[in-house]
């Protein structure tokens, strides 16, 4: 129904349509007697902080009762959980969404359904989940989640990728699909490349045939992570001091300047990017890693015509919350490009 049939081999149309639809808007079936919950209680441990600050100090392992299981709730054990920059500033309380404390830590991560509630027809035990939405609180064992908070995805791709997949996979999905009008041998250029964000764009530009040049920091094993992003899909993989060298101007003789610019560093870093610029491209800046703020020359914007802008997936969910057949078909085409190979 999504134009993913072909990638899912020899699962039925039924099977397509139950993963690429989001739990609340699948088609409604009637509750087998094997769906509903225990509303017994039962403990959980969680990672729990009750105020902003260091998250050494003010995340504790915690105790929780697990809440009982209500009609459109779903009973989830969490699987796997990372860590990523954003939930340490939520943590610290320097991120644009903050959850009402005391919250439990964790943005992303993929559980399995343990038991659902009765008007629950999206997802069944078994199945694996992962949220919809940032500040959900996957940092424990199990917890009750409304139907709505989740997103169903298949259970044959690899635990780590799938605990993984809401936050960087989409955030590089959605830049190199919203700002510019990229085609098969159109160059793209980002810093941070080695970061979750940059290995998505090299695996996702690569299934799209786009070029990658990948910015990283120089270092003693410098030569092991090109070797790493190469074997991910990278076609050029250069140092930030390499960038500045009169030199790149020969590079770009025989690689297509790039159109689409990716900051995660800001910084002199996104200068350097800009300045590679072909005239008319974008820079979209999704993280400002080294804390300095974004410095554009007047000439380039001017004679260049380039565009800043920005970007932030959690914004990208409110903004197409109603629409979430789009969110299912990003997530079905993302593991297409990411698992399928």
């Amino acid at each position: 129904m999504w134009g993913c049939g072909a990638f899912w081999g020899a699962r039925a149309p039924s099977q397509l349509q139950r993963w690429l639809l989001p739990a609340s808007r699948r088609r409604r079936r009637p509750a087998a007697a094997s769906f509903s919950a225990s509303a017994e209680p039962s403990r959980v441990q969680a990672l729990v902080y009750g105020h902003h600050g260091d998250p050494a100090k003010v995340v504790e392992l915690k105790n929780l009762e697990l809440a009982a299981v209500g009609g459109s709730d779903v009973h989830v054990k969490m699987l796997a959980a990372p860590i990523n920059p954003s939930d340490i500033n939520m943590i610290q309380g320097n991120y644009g969404l903050l959850p009402q404390l005391p919250a439990v830590g964790g943005n992303e991560g993929v559980g399995q359904v343990v038991a659902v509630g009765s008007h629950v027809t999206g997802v069944k035990p078994g199945d694996w989940v992962i949220p919809a939405n940032a500040g959900l609180g996957t940092w424990q064992t199990e917890a009750v989640f409304s139907e709505d908070a989740l997103i169903g995805v298949p259970r044959d791709i690899p635990l780590q990728s799938a605990a993984t997949l809401g936050v960087n996979p989409c955030t590089a999905y959605r830049m190199l699909m919203d700002f510019e009008q990229l085609r098969p041998g159109d160059s793209v250029i980002q810093n941070a490349s080695n970061s979750g964000v940059g290995q998505a764009v090299i695996q996702i530009a690569a299934a799209l045939g786009l070029r990658t040049i990948n910015v990283v920091r120089d270092r003693p094993d410098i030569q092991k992570l090109m070797d790493r992003l190469k074997n991910l899909g990278a076609d050029h993989v250069v140092t930030e001091e390499e960038l500045r060298k009169p030199e790149m101007k020969n590079f770009f003789k025989n690689v297509p300047q790039p159109r689409l610019a990716l900051n995660c560093v800001g910084g002199k870093s996104s200068t350097e990017l800009l300045r590679h610029l072909a005239p008319g491209g974008t820079m979209v800046t999704y993280g400002g890693m080294a804390k300095q703020p974004v410095v554009a020359s007047v000439s380039l914007l001017i004679f260049k015509d380039l565009k800043l802008r920005g970007f932030w997936m959690s914004q990208w969910k409110k903004d197409h919350n109603p629409d979430m057949g789009l969110w299912s078909l990003m997530i079905c085409e993302m593991q297409m490009m990411l698992f399928m190979n």
